[in-house]
């Protein structure tokens, strides 16, 4: 599932890697879901020319722009599934990745695997912008103190639930920005679904849209998860 808003420039690429991987894999079943974010751009035609040619490719379309947290969680709640991936439009972690991810939450008996930059930086092979990347860590070392989550990197848009798994958190989840991440991964904590954080390969893709008050507004939101009572 790949959220996407104005995403007509890079989702060429990013379908056709994401379509021959999953062709080369053979599945009994499997999906692709673009979750069209009130894009004014071609980005909606763009999907719909694809999915013409590959019938597992589907198209939904958000009331407006609603935010990266809305688009997650539409797609997460209509995908169908036994197990549902979660990748940003640029590929940041190759989609390959998917099957590490699958692997670890198996083996580990699992049922959330989130992609981390932090486990082990050097699959980092092009970095954020220095001032970005060490407003992430903090960001991070607050959000633990908040939370009492464990997880070094919550901001990776690459991300593994079971079906059942995400039908569980993404009916409870809230938020509409880009902390839903961390929102996802309290409530799983708090309803005991068991995750684990695998490391992935991860190269910076320049053109991101997390703005500095979007990323102000990621520590007010910490203070909204901690309060969330399920």
């Amino acid at each position: 599932m790949i959220p996407a808003y104005n995403e007509e420039k890079r989702l060429p690429a990013t379908l056709d890697r994401v379509l021959a991987w999953l062709d080369s894999l053979k599945l009994e079943f499997a999906e692709v879901i673009v979750v069209n974010d009130g894009s004014t751009d071609g980005t909606a035609a763009l999907v719909e020319r694809y999915a013409k040619k590959h019938p597992y490719l589907r198209l939904l379309n958000n009331p407006g722009n609603r935010g990266k947290g809305y688009s997650v969680r539409h797609g997460m709640l209509e995908a169908r599934g036994e197990w549902v991936l979660f990748s940003d439009a640029d590929l940041s972690t190759p989609i390959e990745d998917a099957s590490n991810l699958y692997a670890v939450a198996l083996g580990a008996e699992a049922d959330i695997a989130i992609g981390s930059r932090a486990v082990d930086r050097s699959l980092v092979s092009v970095h954020q912008p220095a001032m970005r990347e060490l407003s992430g860590r903090f960001f991070n070392l607050v959000m633990r103190m908040v939370t009492g989550l464990p997880f070094r990197d919550t901001q990776c848009g690459f991300k593994l639930y079971r079906a059942s798994a995400a039908r569980e958190v993404f009916s409870r989840q809230k938020l509409d920005g880009f902390s839903f991440d961390v929102e996802a991964l309290y409530i799983a904590l708090r309803l005991g679904i068991p995750a684990i954080e695998v490391p992935v390969r991860w190269a910076n893709v320049e053109g991101t849209k997390v703005s500095a008050f979007t990323g102000l507004q990621s520590f007010a939101d910490l203070v909204k998860i901690r309060r969330h009572r399920e």
